[in-house]
């Protein structure tokens, strides 16, 4: 077909025949005449569709999500990269994962997400597709697709109750306390210790080496590679914490890591050494390692000090990342005070003594 467009001669290939019929031809021909009414250039047009459709054949889900997943790892913790990534592997891949991005569905992906659904998984479903909507919209903000299929199906599917990690009350802490100074396995014991002198995460700890202990100055600070949020933690040690350390590091000192695994002394133990100690106590069911964090955050907030301090102390960012950083030091001596104060009220319970009186909390 001969056209002008912009003032110049110009030619469209309608089709070959026999593959394209005359009356197919004829409609191409109509479309193209459409567009030259509408000030569009068919053969613009026609080398536009030919680049998005080679687009749309290379660029599959996997590839995406595999790109994607690369850009977000420097900013995620490695058990998040992790998860993610096998949670993709097990429950999205095999599905749509070799089909072009531009080409999947919303029914397609409600699919995969109500078979989820359906093995009780809702934590997981939930997760996964707010994950996999994270992988369109980048598909989306880098020119390879123009939909999320994903967006407007969190309505339509199951949410799970909110529930709070197994933790102790402060009455049933002395109890417990008593139980763990009589367990067995001192690196174990040690673990546990630490875990609700300090507050961190269970993964913070497990994978602790002794490099990061600063025993002139009662601190420890986590690389911000091994931290959720990807930002060096500082957490002021108490006396009791830095006995426990002291002990410990006479058993483990020899080894780069504080809790060396049994068969691989590279690898720390697992998280199931600790729930094993939960398990052998009688509190299966009754308390987590990470539901400590949620024992510690009471007892400080029911004992009034300053909500920063906790959750600084907790490792839960500021959302506004300047002030999060300048009060990231600026606490850090009230936290002292606080963790002091909180591991002298751990030694009281288990003696059964009351401590009435409290540091001024500012």
């Amino acid at each position: 077909m001969k056209y002008r467009f912009g003032g110049k001669e110009k030619k469209l290939a309608l089709g070959v025949y026999p593959d394209v019929s005359l009356a197919e031809a004829r409609n191409r021909r109509d479309e193209a005449r459409k567009l030259l009414a509408e000030d569009s250039d068919p053969a613009e047009k026609k080398k536009r569709d030919k680049l998005t459709r080679k687009i749309s054949s290379g660029n599959t889900f996997q590839a995406l999500a595999l790109e994607w997943h690369q850009h977000k790892t420097r900013t995620w913790a490695t058990s998040t990269s992790e998860w993610v990534m096998e949670g993709f592997e097990k429950d999205i891949f095999p599905y749509v994962g070799k089909r072009p991005i531009t080409d999947i569905l919303p029914l397609e992906m409600l699919d995969i997400f109500r078979c989820i659904e359906a093995r009780g998984a809702l934590v997981k479903m939930g997760k996964l597709r707010r994950y996999c909507s994270q992988v369109f919209i980048y598909a989306i903000a880098t020119g390879r697709a123009t939909l999320n299929p994903v967006v407007n199906l969190a309505s339509t599917l199951s949410t799970p109750e909110t529930q709070h990690f197994p933790h102790l009350s402060e009455q049933e802490l002395p109890e417990f306390i008593r139980k763990l100074r009589k367990y067995s396995s001192a690196v174990t014991r040690s673990a546990t210790s630490l875990l609700f002198l300090t507050g961190v995460r269970t993964i913070e700890l497990r994978a602790a080496e002794w490099k990061e202990f600063d025993f002139d100055n009662a601190l420890w600070t986590i690389p911000e590679q091994r931290m959720k949020k990807r930002r060096k933690h500082l957490v002021p040690l108490s006396r009791q914490a830095i006995t426990i350390l002291r002990d410990l590091q006479a058993l483990t000192g020899q080894f780069s890591l504080l809790f060396p695994g049994r068969n691989d002394v590279n690898s720390p133990i697992s998280e199931a050494t600790i729930n094993k100690v939960l398990k052998i106590l009688g509190y299966r069911g009754k308390v987590t390692g990470h539901g400590f964090r949620h024992t510690l955050s009471t007892i400080l907030h029911d004992k009034g000090f300053n909500t920063d301090w906790v959750e600084l102390q907790l490792a839960h960012v500021d959302k506004n990342s300047i002030r999060g950083t300048y009060n990231h030091a600026l606490y850090l001596d009230g936290r002292r005070e606080m963790m002091q104060w909180y591991a002298d009220y751990i030694d009281s319970l288990e003696h059964d003594e009351a401590m009435q009186t409290l540091p001024v909390a500012k």
